[in-house]
């Protein structure tokens, strides 16, 4: 899996116009009344890249929100937080439990303005419970569970039960 480095030291002026999009239309999205045509359009706007009858509940948190792709029939619970530099796909019917945290990006260590980007892949049927944190360059399988609380280091096979810090398999479905 190919690396995205990105200097966060030198933003283009597009970039900066697509953070500053972001970051108001997330705390109007963040402050809106949920099920509301705002709402929705606002919820929209930030995804474009939405499947039919998906929700996210919130407040939510991150950035580069451009680069998430949100398949049909998922839910996102409140307090979610997508570091989405790298790009971030969960597929249909997916579940993310409340405080997860979906990070792509990381800074490199000899130079902290560098974000250092592998995408996360949510796969169909996952289940990502409460406070679960999926780092850069991970896979959680097809009908795959991350227990609450575990921080996925490693792919996550599909039909499987992982939990812990870091997460280990805990059983097949």
């Amino acid at each position: 899996m190919e690396e995205i480095r990105i200097d966060c030291a030198n933003p283009t002026k597009e970039e900066m116009e697509l953070s500053v999009f972001h970051a108001q239309t997330l705390f109007k999205f963040n402050n809106t009344m949920p099920c509301t045509e705002e709402y929705d359009s606002l919820m929209r706007q930030l995804f474009p890249d939405m499947g039919v009858n998906s929700r996210i509940v919130t407040p939510l948190k991150g950035v580069r929100f451009n680069k998430v792709k949100i398949g049909n029939n998922v839910v996102i619970n409140s307090d979610c937080l997508m570091m989405a530099a790298g790009g971030i796909t969960i597929d249909d019917e997916a579940m993310i439990a409340a405080n997860a945290q979906l990070i792509s990006n990381n800074h490199d260590l000899d130079n902290r303005w560098i974000i250092t980007c592998k995408p996360i892949h949510i796969g169909r049927r996952a289940w990502i419970g409460a406070g679960a944190t999926i780092l850069p360059g991970i896979t959680v399988g097809e009908n795959a569970v991350v227990g609450a609380g575990s921080v996925v280091t490693k792919d996550v096979e599909p039909d499987t039960i992982v939990a812990g810090n870091p997460a280990k398999v805990i059983r097949k479905i």
